[in-house]
């Protein structure tokens, strides 16, 4: 086993799931502090400069440059260290498995086979005869984003080893809360002194991502008037059935199993409640900025028309922005684009620009001054007990940042 796919083992068995329940603290969850504690003991063991583990769980260092280049503009590294909430993410039991080919199986829980194939996922067929990081099937793996992690972690490892090899100086950052919309907001960007960062944090080797969804949360609220059944007619107001009517009005085609691309969507996360109080939690994506606007107008307009139905104040709804298309400002920085892609082929791969349906601390960053594109991180299926990462993807990244470094460890001055 090499030594980057002990590091995700390792990093995997740390249960550091985020939940959106405990969203009003930071971290959301206890154990992203093990987490954190964890990669802060590592980085100081690699001998990683002004290492600092917070009362958030953010953990930040820098890396000294090569001889020759100090005067050059910092580099941010990140990754986030929460793993995804929508599927059993605690206990992980992660392993290396040598595929064979065909089904690649995780694991059987209650008499199911957890297993993926080809057909699925094409990419395994160039990966017989290799290693791949999955788990037992009882839970998801958390490549997203602890693949990053093991990454930029080796590639420091290699810096250590070889100080000559050239790059910037380096700033990096894991940080807590991304798969809950919060992510690197608290990070002090001034303290940390990057002067521009990319974000390891995508799937398939090959991908760089510089554009992203603009989204929110949306809550909405439902209130009703319970009464006896018998003596309901022209009385009951069932908060449920709002909701229910609620759903029914947002377009059914708008919803992310039917979408692709650069497509939007309407995401209904959870509902919950009884007769009286009842709400659901949505998640609203797009890439173009007026269709997002146009979908909170929609979703307001479905709310009116529920009210109108069933009367005045049986419905609200309350948007929270979480993340803007960071395309809007990345394509204003090529030199960070064209060192990416160079990095890439310099590491034998050749990039691909891929729209993200989703969202990256990048988007937050860049829109917060801090311009920071996004790159694979070489993980598969993630949010569920299917997702698995090639042990070569990740080795072949770590060539990537090298790439990366000897490249933005060149530019004058930046």
């Amino acid at each position: 086993m090499g030594d980057i796919a002990e590091r995700l083992v390792r990093y995997c068995t740390v249960a550091s799931q985020s939940s959106p329940d405990g969203a009003g603290a930071v971290p959301s969850t206890p154990s992203q502090h093990a987490m954190a504690a964890l990669l802060g003991r590592e980085l100081e063991e690699l001998g990683a400069e002004d290492v600092s583990v917070d009362a958030h769980a953010y953990v930040t260092a820098r890396w000294p440059a090569s001889p020759g280049r100090e005067g050059l503009p910092r580099l941010g590294l990140c990754a986030h260290l929460d793993t995804a909430w929508q599927a059993a993410g605690d206990p992980v039991r992660p392993r290396v498995v040598r595929y064979g080919g065909g089904p690649l199986v995780m694991g059987e829980v209650d008499g199911e086979t957890v297993a993926v194939t080809p057909e699925e996922e094409p990419v395994l067929l160039g990966l017989a005869g290799t290693d791949v990081v999955v788990t037992d099937g009882t839970s998801l793996l958390g490549g997203d984003d602890k693949a990053g992690i093991a990454e930029i972690m080796a590639y420091l490892e290699r810096l250590a080893a070889d100080p000559a090899i050239p790059h910037p100086p380096l700033a990096v950052a894991f940080v807590p809360d991304e798969e809950i919309g919060h992510g690197a907001a608290l990070l002090d960007l001034d303290a940390w002194g990057a002067a521009w960062a990319f974000t390891i944090d995508t799937g398939p080797l090959g991908e760089v991502t510089l554009e992203t969804f603009n989204a929110c949360d949306a809550l909405v609220e439902a209130r009703g008037r319970a009464v006896h059944t018998g003596w309901a007619k022209g009385v009951l107001v069932n908060a449920c059935e709002a909701l229910a009517a609620f759903h029914g009005l947002l377009p059914a085609a708008e919803r992310p199993e039917h979408t692709e691309g650069r497509e939007g969507f309407y995401h209904l996360v959870s509902m919950e409640g009884e007769c009286e109080r009842a709400h659901a939690r949505y998640i609203v994506r797009d890439h173009d900025r007026a269709g997002f606007e146009r979908r909170r107008d929609v979703m307001a307009a479905a709310c009116d028309h529920v009210n109108r139905a069933m009367g005045a104040g049986t419905l609200s709804v309350s948007f929270r922005d979480t993340y803007r298309n960071m395309g809007e400002e990345v394509g204003r920085h090529p030199e960070l684009v064209e060192a990416a892609f160079g990095a890439f082929r310099d590491a034998g791969v050749e990039p691909s620009a891929v729209p993200m349906r989703g969202g990256t601390d990048g988007a937050q960053l860049t829109f917060r001054g801090l311009p920071c594109p996004n790159l694979s991180a070489g993980y598969h299926l993630a949010h569920s007990r299917r997702e698995f990462v090639p042990v070569r993807e990740m080795e072949v990244m770590v060539d990537v940042l090298e790439h990366l470094g000897r490249r933005l460890g060149s530019l004058p001055g930046g």
